[in-house]
């Protein structure tokens, strides 16, 4: 083990707030030093450099080091934004929340004291809840600022820290919305000033823990905006919280909707941040919704709604004659935005969500905006009704929350489904008159997991070099760098293809893993009588030959 290393995790040590992880480091620290290369690796890797901070806040490893998320990252994170908020603001308002994973509770009340003492007002959610609550009171409570101390549905290792901006710090499309830049930078510039923790003011009280009187003004805000629909048949209704915080809220959400016949999955109920019987807790994971799918067929449900860990992304099932079958996101987004389009409407959706919301919206009289990838950008669309993005995130009531919000999501989705009963139909029947009206619109992701982040900048720049001629069969006609700031949109790390007959294909580096992914669409017009069907598997075996290619170009 180096000598440097040696140093910097020693530094490290000496100015660590936590007992539990200065000794994690010792005992690191001493099987290195006795020669464990096991030990060594893991140690290169936690001081492999600062866990970055940009506009998804903080993400990663819960552990101690700098590249890991501790008490003394968080505590250097919230001194950094208490710095950039009182450098403008006399007394900034905070509200702060959390979820049920491990190190939630010592983060936020760590941010508490550290705000505090910075000169910041701040408001503590009462418990561990849903990161739509905590979106929601930055806007209710007319906060200048927000953090949700959560790592969404990343696996059960992970913990994160999301910021908002409110109130005085930004304007009226901003307010209740993750930072974007320059903000991003601004507060990682002062959380890089910020100088040894064992000098940094941490209060001892001063704060306020709401009351619960904020989850009730959240439940009868979605109520209001999302009300209990057109009456119907009610549904038989069973409902997953994936081991997170969403459960309690979202069952009462629909109990108020006047929904009785509601099922849990006891097992995933409750919060637990091993999440036991899920691998990976994320709805859109193969084998996330097995013990939920089971479930409704021993009920014989109607539906199927699930949440992630904080609850802010929504999938849906419904049953076939084949076994349930789960909504894609762009699916659930399109039959969304049709709900919700009426002439001069706002309507938006992410640039690798599909293009069938754009049909919606000029069908209906709606306007559509596109916007760059990641609610921080949709929510900031200029008077938003709807935004969705394909990941399974829905903004349904833009003036409760503006971010995605899987609780007001599901409730939409109860009361069309309660709806479409009362008439002897099916969601399925929906997609079905959307597909015949706008053409059916098939959607696919290639995503390439990396070990070595060069790869992901050197496939681009090939891509860009040296563009795939056709993709599926179809020439391709157009090639657009979203580097260029195209549409309008501020500039991003990506490219988007077009072919001749229709095919768009977009690849862009995720922004939060070390992932490549590709967002891959056809379209095929459904003529007057013809047969959907028929329709639909000719546009699947096309979409089956783009992602084929897509692979080859992108391995």
């Amino acid at each position: 083990m180096s000598a440097p290393l040696t140093d910097r995790v020693r530094t490290w040590i000496d100015d660590d707030p936590d007992e539990r992880d200065r000794a994690e480091l010792e005992d690191l620290l001493a099987a290195a030093r006795s020669g464990s290369a096991a030990a060594t690796a893991d140690l290169q890797d936690r001081f492999s450099g600062p866990l970055e901070f940009g506009t998804a806040g903080l993400r990663g490893r819960v552990g101690a080091g700098e590249h890991r998320m501790n008490r003394a990252v968080v505590q250097r994170a919230a001194a950094g934004l208490g710095a950039w908020l009182t450098a403008r603001f006399e007394r900034p308002r905070v509200v702060v929340g959390l979820d049920a994973r491990n190190g939630s509770r010592e983060f936020a009340d760590d941010s508490a004291a550290v705000l505090t003492a910075a000169g910041c007002e701040v408001l503590l959610l009462p418990r561990p809840l849903p990161t739509p609550v905590l979106a929601f009171a930055v806007r209710h409570l007319d906060a200048d600022a927000g953090v949700m101390v959560t790592a969404s549905h990343n696996p059960a290792a992970d913990n994160g820290y999301k910021v908002y901006l409110g109130g005085r710090a930004t304007g009226p499309e901003g307010r209740g919305v993750q930072i974007v830049p320059p903000v991003d930078a601004e507060i990682a510039e002062r959380i890089a000033a910020v100088g040894p923790l064992r000098d940094l003011p941490r209060a001892g009280s001063g704060w306020t823990v709401l009351s619960d009187d904020v989850v009730e003004h959240y439940l009868a805000a979605i109520i209001a905006a999302v009300g209990a629909g057109e009456p119907g048949r009610d549904p038989r209704i069973v409902v997953t919280a994936m081991h997170g915080v969403g459960g309690p809220v979202l069952l009462e959400a629909l109990r108020r909707g006047g929904f009785r016949d509601v099922h849990s999955v006891a097992e995933q109920a409750d919060p637990d941040p091993a999440f036991p019987t899920v691998p990976f807790p994320n709805p859109e994971e193969p084998g996330a919704l097995d013990r939920a799918v089971a479930l409704a067929r021993e009920v014989g449900a109607d539906v199927v709604l699930a949440v992630d860990p904080d609850a802010d992304r929504c999938c849906v099932a419904v049953p076939t004659p084949e076994g349930f079958r789960q909504l894609s996101g762009d699916d659930l987004g399109r039959l969304l935005g049709s709900e919700l389009a009426a002439p001069g409407a706002v309507l938006a959706c992410s640039i690798v969500s599909s293009q069938a919301l754009q049909g919606v919206a000029g069908r209906t009289g709606a306007r559509f905006a596109s916007a760059l990838t990641g609610f921080k950008w949709i929510a900031r669309v200029p008077e938003l009704t709807f935004g969705y993005e394909e990941a399974i995130g829905y903004c349904v009531a833009p003036e409760v929350v503006r971010d995605k919000d899987g609780i007001s999501a599901s409730l939409l989705v109860a009361t069309v489904v309660r709806r479409e009963l009362g008439a002897g139909r099916t969601l399925l029947d929906v997609l079905d008159d959307l597909d015949r009206a706008d053409g059916v619109h098939l959607t696919a992701p290639v995503t390439v997991r990396v070990e070595d982040l060069a790869v992901i900048p050197a496939t681009m720049a090939r891509l860009r070099a040296e563009p795939p001629r056709q993709l599926g069969g179809s020439a391709v006609t157009s090639v657009e760098d979203l580097a260029d700031g195209l549409d309008g949109l501020p500039p991003t790390d990506g490219l988007r293809f077009r072919t001749a007959d229709g095919t768009r294909v977009v690849v862009r580096p995720s922004g939060t893993e070390p992932k490549l992914k590709s967002y891959c669409e056809v379209v095929a017009d459904v003529p007057d009588g013809a047969d959907l069907a028929g329709v639909r598997q000719a546009a699947r075996e096309r979409l089956d030959a783009v992602l084929a290619d897509v692979r080859a170009v992108t391995a």
